[in-house]
């Protein structure tokens, strides 16, 4: 599903003509070394491309339309090396399209105290440039990162490197669409929402669609394939003889095949749906979903379109890193000792977040009105996590994480027969929770162990979105007075 091996950043380095052929010569084998390190560091997880140096408001003009209209370029690296007059980048910038960071560096680790004399300090005055570049982007308001260190450190590629990371979030945002079969859950708010706005500010697209049209794709499918499928999950899961039920295993995976069909051939990355509006169909999708999001598509249950699309994006930013990102719901509390979250959902979490080994089991559930169905039961193994949250207040969305700590549980769960994680947030379950329901956070959320909260920092900022963090700093009286102060800067907007 969209490899990223084929996009791209694009290393982009200012200048002006005063400083002659032979200093410009300079300052592009300076930006082709640079960006020929950036490409080469594990921790960006796209191509970094040297473009030509800028010294002009026509070429600066020129790559950006090229940037926008290249379906490889993610994004912008922008690096002043001498000192690039402001002006001539505001008709660019502001006709600019893709995220831009702004890596304030220099080429020279060090002084060179025994040589140094003007041509050095003309050449190499970035501290000069990038602050003039600093002041335009100031002024024309552009959503941007900057970075500040020498290129060769690794925290300064390891900014670069999350940043990179949204800047992949934001291009597949742009991408995404979302199959959304049957309506939300009735009566419930927070998974409703303005789906024009969302296509407006996020870039993805909803659409709807009835039960029949799944079930058709359904129908689709020979006894042979399903038996093919059903002996693919005794192969990879554990089956305990008392969940061994062939029926119902092959409805489940007639589920699965019916939906991973329908979104393949649809050009879905993401998909929701609801217990309350699944006529026709012989149980709830559990297996089915969960290993749909372990291959990479996102989900969310009810109808929660945001959620479903932000798990998606979520995944995209986490390809390649250490550890999963799932659906998740905040479902019930351990207040014994250390107050403590223990995160589920009905059905779907995906085994990405799994510690151990998924074994199937066939449960009743308990809601729904349907027969008993599949799903993979697993728990989450022990680290630091994100839980994150798109809401839509009316007049914007709002987007809040809360940094928290996977734990394992205090003791097994004999008769839980769900996916399961435990966590502790921080800076603890009683400020926590208070500041999401200040915010008005949603139930349901994007979990990850691969993604920290500047990730999705970096998203809010390139969509240009409100961002609350909920972190070991946060509290309670401070946290009240900024959503007032920043509910009141959006409505000045």
């Amino acid at each position: 599903m969209n490899p990223i091996q084929s996009l791209e950043l694009w290393f982009v380095t200012g200048s002006q003509h005063l400083y002659g052929p032979g200093p410009l010569a300079q300052v592009a084998e300076h930006a082709a070394s640079i960006a020929a390190h950036l490409d080469g560091a594990e921790v960006i997880p796209v191509n970094v491309a040297a473009k030509p140096v800028m010294v002009s408001a026509e070429s600066i003009t020129a790559l950006c339309q090229q940037a926008n209209a290249d379906q490889r370029c993610i994004g912008l690296v922008l690096w002043m090396h001498t000192f690039s007059p402001a002006k001539m980048w505001i008709n660019g910038l502001s006709q600019l399209r893709k995220p831009m960071l702004h890596l304030h560096t220099q080429f020279n680790r060090e002084l060179p105290y025994a040589t140094i004399d003007m041509d050095f300090m003309n050449l190499n005055q970035a501290a000069h440039g990038d602050r003039e570049f600093g002041f335009i982007t100031a002024r024309l308001r552009l959503a941007r990162k900057v970075v500040v260190g020498f290129w060769q450190e690794a925290d300064t590629l390891a900014e670069i490197g999350t940043w990179s990371r949204a800047a992949l979030g934001w291009h597949e945002s742009q991408h995404l669409k979302v199959a959304r079969f049957g309506d939300n859950m009735r009566n419930v708010a927070v998974t409703e929402g303005d789906k024009v706005e969302a296509q407006r500010v996020f870039g993805y697209e909803v659409h709807g669609y009835g039960i029949g049209d799944l079930t058709d794709r359904m129908s689709e499918f020979s006894d042979a394939a399903v038996s093919k499928l059903v002996e693919e999950y005794r192969d990879t899961y554990t089956l305990a003889d008392a969940h061994n039920r062939p029926a119902s295993l092959a409805v489940a995976a007639r589920i699965e095949l019916g939906l991973r069909a329908f979104l393949t051939g649809g050009g879905f990355g993401a998909f929701t749906d609801t217990f309350e509006d699944l006529h026709g169909m012989g149980q709830l999708p559990g297996i089915a979903v969960q290993r749909l999001m372990s291959d990479g598509f996102g989900f969310a249950g009810e109808g929660d379109w945001k959620t479903a699309a932000l798990v998606r994006v979520m995944k995209v930013m986490a390809a390649g890193l250490n550890g999963g990102t799932s659906f998740m719901e905040d479902y019930t509390y351990d207040f014994a000792g250390t107050p403590k979250v223990l995160g589920s959902h009905m059905l779907e979490i995906c085994p990405s977040v799994g510690a151990d080994k998924a074994a199937i089991e066939v449960h009743p559930l308990g809601i729904g009105g349907k027969a008993d169905p599949v799903r993979l039961v697993f728990t989450s193994g022990p680290g630091p996590a994100i839980v994150a949250s798109v809401v839509d207040m009316g007049n914007r969305f709002r987007m809040i994480v809360n940094e928290v700590d996977v734990v394992a549980p205090d003791q097994p769960f004999p008769k839980l027969p769900v996916a399961r994680t435990v966590w502790v947030p921080r800076p603890s379950l009683k400020v926590a929770a208070a500041a999401w329901i200040y915010a008005g956070g949603a139930h349901h959320t994007a979990f990850s162990q691969a993604l920290r909260i500047e990730h999705v920092e970096d998203f809010a900022e390139i969509a240009g979105v409100e961002l609350v963090c909920i972190d070991n700093d946060t509290q309670l009286r401070r946290f009240r007075q900024e959503l007032v102060w920043s509910d009141a800067a959006f409505k000045l907007r």
